[in-house]
């Protein structure tokens, strides 16, 4: 094993251990088009002599004096090999959200004084070209694909020689591990961006960890499917594990296609969000409703089986007989669905509802939940394949190499090589945060048995009621969102004498609901005054508030007509609700719930 302290000799280590003739693999014009390792290797060789070409470098290695380069694209091979080629040449590679609006962009990239940037598509090709007179650092813009209105990538490098990269060879051996990787601006719930910055260590030191504690075996005829945004740390970092480990990445083309990529790929693993999870989950229990007679019996009983199911307990040998039946008439679909080939998905980046970890995990398809911010490159803790390493609706154990501790409020820190160099620019910010090598994550959370750590809350979204008593929203929208009916929701009562809701129902449920009973559907607006309707949800709402204290319990709610998405602002780009953008949006009807 070569030394790998950098972020970029994991290619390297690739290519001398288990070249591959599909790294990593797009699809180009409908046809999926590989990579080999030596191929990357090539292009990211070739790239970074460009860029210094272009008069980009690292200078001194001080962060603030380092070129930044932007990169706004959605999930491709492009991708990761700009990001090597900036790293090896001590450039700051700042990836961004291809939703963000475009007020964040231009702080961000004159924030970061972006000299560079690279973009996909048409439509981000326009936003860039709105902010570009707004950014004096900003010289130019390529695009990763041929368009009239960009530079193509490829010219960068059309005139590049052996010279330029043996000059750039050398450059490459300057690096350290030490040295600021990427700034990555976080969206956040509140107020303007802010910029992580992340050390190559910071990076390498949880890919190695977290490949340990899981662990990830090196398995050079695996393939994964990426789909999640590579601007958010945590699937950008499970890369270098796929590259670390002999695993070949496959990209989605985008959200849309998953299901047809899937049965395309096969992959042995992906990594999700739960929002995507419980899509999947939803759009198979839809279809178990429509069957009927014998078939409808079978599919309810595997579905009873399945959430009984716990990883702990593994249940008297009458269960497991039927379990082994189940999976056998029923859940064997469910993994035709997926591929047919998945080992295990690695959830992250909201909490995801158990009973969706129990079914899957009982159906073969073996859910892990893992925790932890971009400040700490991100893993803290992860559900592991080890023995004992998994309890359901925790977010397992810590990584090794970490120490957890809880304050005296429940907020989770984090001491360890992962945590961030700090903020960008942002002293003060970073001060807060980092106390005596401490990373205060503003999570609330619990050790279970004195070891599975368990996210309760956000320190943030723990509002005080008119009465004094405080409440975590989260537990109370997983448990509610149980329902069938229920899409979305979010707790309100912030200084209110009592909890309320805001609940986006589920439209396709409803409908058959009220075919049932034969209230006519005519649009999402009618249905949710109707009076059948809103006594189908004040009877849902009762029948769930007796798993929570009488403070907790929600009184009033309201019902909205649309569902909630990035698009239209409610969501941020990793599928977490904005609290404060949902209070503004529907002040109404949180109005009409307290009058």
């Amino acid at each position: 094993m070569n030394d790998q302290s950098r972020i970029f000799d994991f290619l390297y280590d690739q290519l001398k251990r288990f070249p591959k003739d599909d790294m990593l693999t797009g699809k180009t014009d409908g046809v999926w088009t590989p990579l080999s390792t030596s191929a990357v290797a090539d292009l990211v060789q070739k790239l970074s002599s460009g860029l210094l070409k272009l008069g980009l470098s690292g200078r001194d290695m001080n962060v603030v004096n380092q070129d930044k380069v932007a990169l706004i694209s959605r999930n491709r091979p492009e991708w990761l090999i700009l990001d090597l080629a900036c790293q090896q040449i001590g450039v700051t590679l700042c990836p961004i959200y291809p939703t963000t609006n475009i007020n964040e962009l231009e702080f961000i990239f004159n924030d970061a004084a972006v000299k560079y940037v690279f973009v996909s598509g048409e439509d981000i090709l326009a936003k860039v070209k709105d902010i570009g007179g707004k950014v004096p650092s900003l010289l130019d813009i390529y695009s990763l694909d041929q368009s009239d209105g960009a530079k193509y990538w490829k010219d960068i490098f059309a005139d590049v020689t052996g010279g330029d990269i043996s000059a750039m060879e050398q450059i490459k051996k300057s690096v350290k591990a030490t040295d600021c990787a990427t700034i990555i601006y976080t969206s956040g719930t509140t107020g303007t961006p802010k910029g992580v910055m992340l050390s190559h260590r910071n990076i390498v030191m949880n890919v190695l960890n977290s490949k340990e504690s899981f662990p990830f075996e090196d398995n050079i005829t695996a393939r994964s499917l990426s789909f999640l945004p590579l601007n958010h740390i945590f699937e950008r970092m499970v890369s270098y594990i796929y590259i670390n480990s002999g695993i070949s990445i496959y990209y989605a083309q985008s959200l849309d296609t998953i299901a047809d990529d899937l049965k395309d790929v096969k992959p042995n693993l992906f990594c999700t969000v739960p929002r995507l999870l419980e899509k999947v989950y939803e759009k198979i229990m839809a279809k178990g409703a429509e069957l009927t007679g014998v078939k409808r019996k079978l599919f309810d009983w595997a579905v009873k089986l399945g959430n009984e199911y716990d990883v702990l307990k593994k249940g008297t040998p009458w269960y497991r007989m039927q379990l082994m039946l189940a999976n056998k008439l029923i859940f064997s679909k469910w993994r035709e669905a997926l591929g047919n080939n998945i080992d295990f998905i690695v959830t992250g980046g909201a909490a995801c509802q158990i009973r969706l970890i129990r079914i899957f995990s009982a159906a073969r398809i073996p859910i892990y939940e893992g925790y932890g911010p971009t400040e700490n490159s991100p893993v803290i803790s992860v559900n592991s394949k080890r023995d004992n390493g998994t309890k359901f609706g925790t977010v397992g154990l810590p990584i090794v190499g970490q120490q957890v501790k809880l304050e005296a409020d429940g907020e989770i820190c984090v001491k360890g090589p992962s945590v961030m160099m700090g903020y960008y620019k942002r002293p003060d910010l970073t001060a807060e945060t980092l106390i005596d090598g401490w990373l205060h994550t503003g999570d609330i959370g619990v050790l279970e048995e004195g070891k599975y750590l368990k996210i309760t809350d956000r320190k943030k979204e723990l509002f005080k009621t008119s009465g004094g008593k405080y409440v975590a929203p989260q537990p109370i929208e997983n448990k509610m969102k149980e329902s069938p009916f229920i899409e979305q929701m979010m707790i309100v009562g912030a200084e209110q004498k009592f909890v309320g809701a805001l609940i986006v129902p589920s439209i396709p449920n409803l409908k058959e609901w009220m075919r049932l009973k034969n209230i006519p559907f005519t649009t999402n607006e009618d249905a949710i005054h109707n009076p059948k309707v809103l006594r189908l949800y004040k009877d849902l709402i009762e029948s769930f508030n007796e798993f929570f204290n009488h403070v907790e319990q929600v009184k009033k709610f309201e019902l909205l007509p649309e569902e909630w998405s990035i698009d239209t602002g409610e969501m941020t780009p990793k599928l977490s609700l904005k609290r404060k953008v949902i209070m503004e949006k529907y002040r109404d009807a949180v109005e009409r719930i307290y009058t």
